[in-house]
């Protein structure tokens, strides 16, 4: 283990621990957060970056590379491969290191590989962390791996504060809709992601709008705007759930730089809230409260966010097709979850 501690006699730290540290996402994701993309430009952080122990001469690199930046909002950081260190009063912890999925290998044995990490970790994170951690998991199977992780850390941790990411797969589409229209990007708002982030996710375009375009006008529906119905149902929706493979097949390397900066989007919004008027997608804890998916799955929302806290954006017109397509990926879902806590030994369901 690698300390190095700076004073600061004014705000507190905010305590942010990477896992998987030594890989692509978080060299990536480290520097956006040491200058202050994520919780803003005036709060000091202190990264506890996490990785198993064969990896620990890469962060002595990576803690190299940080100190050469001099970045004034980094107070403190913690080199590790022991989870008792690595957890220890944490903030926010953003989960990249997962059991990746090797050729050869089953589903069934990638899920029985992650449930002992996760819940080591769920469990670790129960005994060390703040008791108000927000936890964002991001290595796949994220939607399954942060329900194990939530599950092994109640009831000490509430089960509301373990998300998984989504908001890559928002960012794609938005940016697909908005080359469509070549329009910017941050003209295209309100694209939900429904689900899994998986080949299942089903991305919406229903309630999405296009703002200040000076063809198509103010605040147009997106479907209005494109104007192309076979698309949007059609390539647009295999498009945003093939990228990530199609991102694999071109750099023989899954998505590092676009992970990070979604990351970031959500570790931003979640921290700071969302505008007025605008919702973003989270994989989160379902209650069974809204549009008819089971309780106790991380499952893809559309949500407002608010200093920490989010909620489901409720009452959204579902359409019969989307509605089927919601339900497709909850099945895969439950699913994944039901063999998840066979290997968990809890039993299905929400308990």
């Amino acid at each position: 283990m690698d300390i190095r501690t700076s004073q600061d006699g004014e705000r507190r730290p905010l305590r942010v621990c990477i896992t998987g540290a030594a890989g692509q996402i978080a060299y990536s994701l480290v520097f956006m957060l040491a200058k202050g993309e994520a919780f803003g430009k005036e709060q000091p952080i202190a990264l506890h970056l996490l990785d198993i122990a064969p990896m620990e001469t890469a962060l002595s690199g990576l803690l190299m590379e940080i100190e050469d930046c001099a970045f004034p909002l980094v107070k403190e950081v913690i080199t590790t491969s022991k989870l008792e260190v690595a957890f220890k009063n944490i903030d926010y912890a953003v989960m990249c290191g997962a059991m990746p999925r090797r050729e050869g290998m089953e589903r069934k044995d990638l899920l029985k590989a992650n449930v002992a990490i996760f819940k080591e970790q769920g469990k670790a994170l129960a005994e060390h962390a703040s008791r108000n951690v927000r936890v964002l998991v991001v290595g796949n199977p994220a939607n399954t791996n942060a329900l194990i992780c939530a599950t092994a850390a109640a009831p000490t941790i509430p089960k509301e504060n373990f998300t998984c990411l989504t908001r890559l797969d928002q960012n794609r589409a938005t940016s697909a809709v908005a080359r469509r229209l070549n329009a910017n990007v941050d003209q295209v708002r309100n694209i939900v992601i429904w689900g899994n982030h998986s080949s299942t996710q089903f991305p919406d375009v229903s309630h999405a709008y296009v703002n200040n375009h000076p063809v198509i006008g103010s605040k147009t529906p997106a479907r209005a705007a494109v104007a192309d119905d076979e698309w949007i149902d059609g390539a647009f929706v295999s498009d945003i759930q093939q990228r990530g493979a199609k991102v694999i097949a071109a750099r023989k390397l899954s998505s590092a730089a676009s992970a990070a900066n979604a990351i970031v989007d959500h570790l931003r919004d979640w921290a700071k809230g969302t505008s007025e008027g605008q919702f973003v997608s989270m994989g989160v804890w379902s209650t069974g409260a809204h549009y008819g998916v089971k309780e106790g799955l991380i499952y893809s929302f559309p949500v407002t966010t608010f200093k920490g806290g989010y909620t489901v954006v409720p009452d959204l017109e579902v359409s019969p097709a989307a509605l089927k397509k919601i339900q497709a990926t909850e099945a895969e879902l439950v699913e994944e979850r039901d063999t998840a806590l066979e290997f968990l030994d809890l039993g299905t369901g929400s308990k």
